[in-house]
């Protein structure tokens, strides 16, 4: 089975192509889904107790936890520690679960894939980009988004250029949304034909 990893920096167009994977009958993972779950269950307590009062009724407030951020950048390095090894895990599951229901491929949603250093043993590797203005344009439109804290966001990522250079596969998804699909349904079909990876 090919396993893949999907990333690319903030409103880049990840989802997107995440669902057009999904769309062709492809298993696919989102890092952030399992965050928002592990927000909500079993996250919760360690969380709160890193950041006090960042939990409300029982969930982690990502606007509470954003302020706590923003007040201690330390944080986020304790936060990763408590998160990703949880997050990591579900990844391991889901690949194993998707293999042993043979699957061609599967893909694995991480927006901070090169930034974490962590090798999650990936065949290939997929980045979504955009031209920097629309980028910025669309990371704007989200609700509670300011300059300021798009510009931090941007800060912890590695440049668009950067991520580029090191996919095995590039999607440009300031094209229209149905020639990305067809780019995704190729690269589906190409592997599918080529059978395992080695």
């Amino acid at each position: 089975m090919w396993r893949i990893g999907l990333t690319g920096s903030i409103a880049t167009g990840k989802s997107t192509v995440l669902q057009a994977f999904a769309d062709l009958g492809v298993p696919v993972f989102s890092a952030d889904q399992a965050v928002a779950e592990l927000y909500a269950g079993t996250a919760v307590a360690p969380v709160e107790a890193l950041f006090p009062g960042s939990a409300r009724d029982g969930v982690i407030d990502r606007t509470a936890l954003s302020r706590a951020l923003a007040a201690d950048p330390g944080g986020f390095a304790r936060l990763e520690a408590v998160v990703h090894p949880l997050v990591r895990a579900r990844i391991a599951q889901f690949l194993d679960a998707a293999e042993a229901q043979g699957a061609a491929l599967a893909v694995v949603e991480v927006p901070l894939l090169f930034e974490s250093g962590y090798d999650y043993g990936f065949d290939a590797i997929a980045v979504t980009w955009v031209d920097p203005a629309v980028q910025r344009q669309r990371a704007m439109a989200r609700p509670a988004m300011s300059g300021e804290k798009l510009d931090t966001i941007l800060a912890r990522q590695l440049p668009q250029a950067d991520k580029k250079a090191r996919a095995t596969y590039l999607f440009d998804t300031g094209l229209p949304v149905a020639k990305t699909r067809e780019m995704v349904a190729a690269l589906v079909a190409s592997i599918r034909a080529r059978g395992p990876a080695q």
